[in-house]
């Protein structure tokens, strides 16, 4: 039986959703309550209960109960670093071809956020974080939503990948770096034939940089970014939303063909 089958149990995450749709995530423990400003609900009241199900708060404020998404818990989920956006994860996922069994390089690793989307596609990842507490929030985050199990296939490293790469045989390179261009060379050392990389990076020059450090043994370059834009539909007024999820950052990828023959 799927675990969306089955009611909330203590040591779950749940998502909760108020009237005016603000969500709050929460780990459900034996003795926990949520409080808010419209008063309480025990933790117990939510084990046993169904995916889509209510419960009202001591003062009467009522809540959605919900199994988080990857896309909720990203969102919501304690944080170190500045997290990648979920629309920029998805596209990661897809232009680096992120399935199971690839062997990745991943740094720095952040909050985890990316991390979890590839695990979660079936990645073997290697992470290389330069802060400890970065890393320590990385691994949990991750045990956090995707259980222990996950963490047979991720394991960080405190280290500077600007030093080198000692990971070998190498699938994808997939970079949240501030000078992702010092790692390219160590990449072609490490890399399979046909391997991909991909660089996130705030900024167009960042992005410039590591383009020009492509050369005859890549191809297949390009760099994008990707906009959300969401719609206003309520009976016949249909217009875009005010707000949009614009630029976040730009992504660089190219493809690893090694030396000329």
């Amino acid at each position: 039986m799927d675990m969306e089958s089955q009611g909330f149990a203590l040591g779950d995450k749940v998502m909760l959703v108020d009237r005016k749709k603000r969500r709050y995530l929460i780990d459900l423990i034996s003795t926990g309550e949520f409080h808010s400003h419209a008063g309480f609900v025990p933790h117990i009241d939510i084990v046993g209960c169904l995916d889509g199900a209510e419960v009202v708060s001591t003062k009467g404020a009522r809540y959605l109960v919900l199994r988080p998404t990857l896309e909720d818990f990203v969102v919501e989920m304690p944080r170190g670093a500045q997290v990648i956006y979920p629309k920029d994860l998805a596209t990661i996922l897809m232009i680096a071809d992120i399935r199971p069994g690839v062997k990745v390089l991943e740094s720095g690793v952040g909050s985890g956020a990316l991390s979890m989307a590839m695990l979660r596609a079936g990645a073997i990842i290697t992470g290389y974080e330069l802060r400890e507490d970065f890393a320590n929030r990385a691994i949990a985050n991750v045990r956090g939503f995707l259980g222990e199990q996950a963490l047979k296939n991720y394991h960080v490293e405190l280290r500077n990948c600007y030093d080198g790469i000692d990971a070998t045989d190498l699938d994808r390179v997939v970079l949240d770096l501030p000078e992702p261009w010092l790692v390219v060379p160590h990449a072609t050392q490490k890399m399979k034939r046909g391997g991909i990389l991909v660089a996130y990076t705030p900024s167009i020059t960042q992005a410039v940089q590591v383009r020009e450090t492509f050369d005859e043994r890549w191809t297949s370059e390009r760099t994008l970014e990707v906009l959300h834009r969401t719609w206003h539909i309520e009976g016949q007024a249909v217009r875009p939303d005010h707000r949009m999820v614009a630029h976040t950052g730009f992504l660089t990828v190219a493809r690893f063909i090694g030396d000329v023959q």
